[in-house]
Formats: structure tokens, C-alpha cells, sequence
């Protein structure tokens, strides 16, 4: 039997940063937090990022032959019922993810129609722009269940080229900035300094609070790890190959984010060209491309203003082309494969028969089409909550980051239980040899995940944002409760079959 080839150090460098890395969590970081941003993306990556991709490296190699992801690494460590809340709301992350997703594509949709953000101006029914980018959302999101429940192959080939994109966005953002610098002579339109190093220009952003609840923007920056855990197994040498590999691609992605933030100030004034009402989470990324076509026509290609701003129209144009098949791509594969996992990979007996009956193209229609009603109730519930652009898309995106850093809790709080309940074998990775190491290394990343998920929370209270606060809180609340209430319903019916 011919033996499947093994990734290599380089190989599995490339597969991390490929699945993890984002230009565009660069360019939320400098309108939020400006170059100052750059600290909390050093300490996402030492308290964070580090030590939870050995330890799910740990999971993954031990728990090899498991189908159920991290359902399978719980249930062993924690027991099946919080293992059942905890990979249902690392499912509850996903489909909050597919709510931000199928809400935001819009925004580069219409700066490809018309060369800007015209989604404030848009209105169907009566609604206001809100309420309508709402109702698009809805549709989609029902048209991409019906094309994800005919399988993987009507998806896959839209995947593929969704990921070769995000490649050709970033060589764009990249080439044009360095070009502008050069240009420049070296210049900097947002001015590098000690105080812009350390204080936001954001006044969201002003007090210690508002500061220290950046830091699960800086987590969620480096999250999608967990996906990555089954195949440590599939690397050369994976005691000196996996550990090697994630320092390497901690550094390379911590060097990125860092050079992508300081590469947003080549061609953006922060003041100047992203204090204006007008600017959010959603459209941040199309305004910076934007205004960096313009500099590099008036700057490197010495066009008149005119040209300059036609400059910066077609490169936001372009770029939002790219960016808005790029979102379609992710948004119908997420669709897919988190609730096929999640379904599969728990105890069938829990569930109704016909959540999980596979159709004739092998996937669970019925759970997709339960998952899309859920999406959709969200959606409603946000876009026709009366709150303006900006807080809605600030909304969607807290949203998304507290439910994708909750169910990072459970894998961690579960991890010394792991190492205490778990014969691991000899031959397969493993890193935590030291008890108390291992203990020291969990409390400290625990301490900074309940850090980030609290003070997200705090910080619109105290500035009596009560709606944001809110939603904030409903992502990985409702999941849980959602979960809770499931499982135990589940396990009364066994008890009286």
C-alpha cells in the first residue's frame, strides 16, 4: 500500500496561514485601534495563538481517528453533556459568522455597482437601509441553504476560487501601499510615532475599558485553529514539526498583521480619511482601498485630482469584485461543512430522525434548513432593531467575536483534564509534558479569553449602548441555554425509550 505523503514544516506553515489569516483583520484593527493596535495583536499571539495550537495539536493527534471534531475531544475529557454545549456553540460561532458574512457581502457589491458604499441609500419596500440589507440577507441565505443541500461539489469549485482571490487582494494591498511609499519618499500619512503607538484615534476607542475589549478582535484575528488539529498526524515528524511550524506561522502572521496595519497608515490618515460618520466595520476595508487608488494616482502615477479619484474608484471597484465572490465562496461553504461536522460527529440518538437523514447528495437538508430559519430570525432581529449603520454592523461584529471566542473556553478549561484522563501514545505529539506548566500555561490563557469576553461586554454598557450590549451577550448566551435545554430533552427520551 502506497504511503500517503507527509506535510512538511514549510507545508503546514502555509496551511496555518492560509486558514488563519486575514489582511482584512488588519484593516478593522487600524480604523479601531490605530497602530496601537498592533500590541494586542503581539499578545493575541503569545497568550493566545500559541499555547491553544499545541494544545489543540495535542487533541488532534491523540483523538486521530475521531470524526466528530472537537465533540470528540470534549466528550472524553469534560463528559457528553458539555460537550455537547461546547461544540454546539462552537457550531453557534459558525452560524454567527455566516450572519455577519451574508450581511456585510453586500457592501462590496454595491462599491463594485457604483465606486462607494451606497448601501445607507438603499430601500426596498419602505424599509430604511438597515431593514433592507436585512431582507437580502434573508433571501441569500435561503438560496445558498437550497444550493448547499445539493452537496459538496456545486460549492466546491466556488471555494477554490474564493481562496486564489484572497491571494490577489492582498498582492494589490501590498504592491499599491510599498508603490505609495516609495512614491512618498518614505512618508507615512498616518505619522509613526511613540504616542500613536500607544493611544487610539478612535474616540470609541479612548478609555481602558473600550482598550482592553480589543482584545478579542486580537483573538479572533487568530482563530480557526481547532480545524487544524486532526491533521498533526499527517506531518514529518510532528514532535518537532508541528511545535516548529506554529512558532513559525505565529511569527510570519504576527510580522503580517503588524506590517498590515502599519501599511494602512502609508496612504490613510486616520483623521483625515476615516473619522467621518459615514465609516464602519463594514465598509472600512473598501474606504481604505479606496483612498490607497486615489494616493497612488496622485502620488506615484502623478495624475490630476480627477483622474486620482477615478483611480480610486476602480481599484475599490476591482478589489470589491474579489472581495464580494471571495465572501460568496466562504459564506456557501460555511453553510455546509460546520453543521455536517457538528451533526455527524455527535450522538444521532440526541437527535430527531430527521435532522439526521442524509438526502440523496449526502448531506443533512433538513439541519441546514433548520440552521437557516435560525440565521434568519437573527438577521431579523438585528437589521430591523431600528439602530443606525454603524451600530449595526459594530453589533454583528462583537456578535461574532464573543461566539467565536466562547466555545475556545471549554477546549481550554478541558485541556489539564486531557492530560490527567487521556493515555496519550508515546509516539504521537506531544508538547505539555510538565504538570505544572501545563496548568500555568491554562490559567493564563483562560485568564485572557474571560479578559477579552468581559470587558466586550462591559464596554458598551458603560457606555449605555444597552442594544449592542445585548446582542453581545445573546450570541453565546442563547447557544448555550439553546444547547443546555437540547441535550438534556435528548436525554430524557432515551431514559424513557
Amino acid at each position: 500500500m502506497k504511503s500517503q505523503k507527509k506535510i512538511s514544516t514549510m507545508g503546514l506553515v502555509l496551511i496555518i496561514f492560509s486558514t488563519i489569516f486575514g489582511i482584512s483583520n488588519s484593516q478593522t484593527a487600524f480604523y479601531q485601534m490605530g497602530y496601537s493596535s498592533i500590541i494586542w495583536y503581539i499578545l493575541g499571539a503569545i497568550l493566545f495563538f500559541i499555547p491553544t495550537s499545541l494544545m489543540f495539536a495535542e487533541y488532534g493527534s491523540t483523538f486521530k481517528d475521531a470524526h466528530g471534531g472537537i465533540y470528540s475531544w470534549l466528550e472524553q475529557t469534560i463528559g457528553k453533556r458539555w460537550a455537547f454545549i461546547g461544540s454546539f456553540t462552537w457550531l453557534a460561532g459558525w452560524v454567527i459568522t455566516l450572519v455577519s458574512l451574508v450581511t456585510n457581502m453586500w457592501i462590496p457589491l454595491a462599491v463594485t455597482i457604483s465606486g462607494k458604499d451606497t448601501t445607507g441609500s438603499w430601500h426596498l419596500f419602505g424599509l430604511d437601509s438597515t431593514a433592507t440589507i436585512g431582507v437580502l440577507g434573508i433571501l441569500v441565505i435561503m438560496f445558498v441553504t437550497w444550493l448547499a443541500s445539493r452537496g459538496m461539489k456545486s460549492i466546491a469549485g466556488l471555494s477554490y476560487v474564493s481562496g486564489i482571490i484572497g491571494i490577489v487582494d492582498l498582492v494589490i494591498f501590498v504592491g499599491l501601499s510599498i508603490l505609495v511609499l516609495m512614491a512618498n519618499h518614505g512618508q507615512f500619512a498616518e505619522p509613526i510615532n511613540m504616542h500613536n503607538m500607544v493611544a487610539s484615534p478612535n474616540p470609541a476607542f479612548q478609555s481602558p475599558v473600550s482598550m482592553f475589549s480589543f482584545l478579542v478582535y486580537a483573538v479572533f484575528a487568530y482563530a480557526g485553529m481547532e480545524t487544524l488539529g486532526s491533521i498533526t498526524d499527517n506531518t514529518k515528524n510532528p514532535k518537532k514539526t508541528f511545535p516548529r511550524a506554529v512558532i513559525i506561522a505565529t511569527v510570519v502572521m504576527t510580522v503580517g498583521y503588524l506590517l498590515g496595519i502599519l501599511m494602512c497608515g502609508i496612504s490613510a490618515n486616520w483623521l483625515r480619511d476615516l473619522g467621518h460618520s459615514d465609516i464602519n466595520l463594514g465598509n472600512v476595508r473598501f474606504a481604505l482601498l479606496t483612498n490607497l487608488g486615489v494616493e497612488f494616482g496622485h502620488n506615484f502615477l502623478h495624475l490630476n485630482t480627477g483622474q486620482s479619484l477615478l483611480m480610486g474608484q476602480w481599484v475599490a471597484r476591482f478589489t470589491s469584485l474579489t472581495g464580494f465572490i471571495s465572501y460568496l465562496g466562504e459564506f456557501i461553504f460555511l453553510t455546509y461543512a460546520p453543521i455536517k461536522s457538528f451533526i455527524e460527529g455527535s450522538p444521532k440518538k440526541l437527535w430527531p430522525k430527521t435532522m439526521t437523514k442524509l438526502n440523496k447528495f449526502d448531506v443533512p437538508a433538513h439541519a441546514l434548513w433548520v440552521q437557516c430559519l435560525v440565521i434568519c430570525l437573527i438577521i431579523a432581529g438585528v437589521s430591523f432593531g431600528g439602530s443606525s449603520a454603524q451600530a449595526f454592523y459594530t453589533i454583528l461584529t462583537d456578535m461574532n467575536n464573543m461566539t467565536t471566542a466562547v466555545p475556545y473556553l471549554f477546549l481550554v478549561i478541558a485541556f489539564p483534564l486531557f492530560k490527567k484522563k487521556i493515555t496519550q501514545n508515546k509516539d504521537g505529539f506531544i508538547f505539555y509534558q510538565n504538570k505544572t506548566f501545563t496548568n500555568v500555561t491554562t490559567v493564563i490563557t483562560i485568564f485572557t479569553l474571560a479578559f477579552a469576553i468581559i470587558f466586550t461586554t462591559i464596554q458598551p454598557l458603560m457606555d449605555h449602548d444597552i442594544q449592542t450590549a445585548f446582542w453581545t451577550l445573546f450570541g453565546p448566551v442563547f447557544f448555550i441555554i439553546v444547547a443546555w435545554l437540547f441535550y438534556s430533552h435528548g436525554v430524557k427520551k432515551l431514559n424513557q425509550e
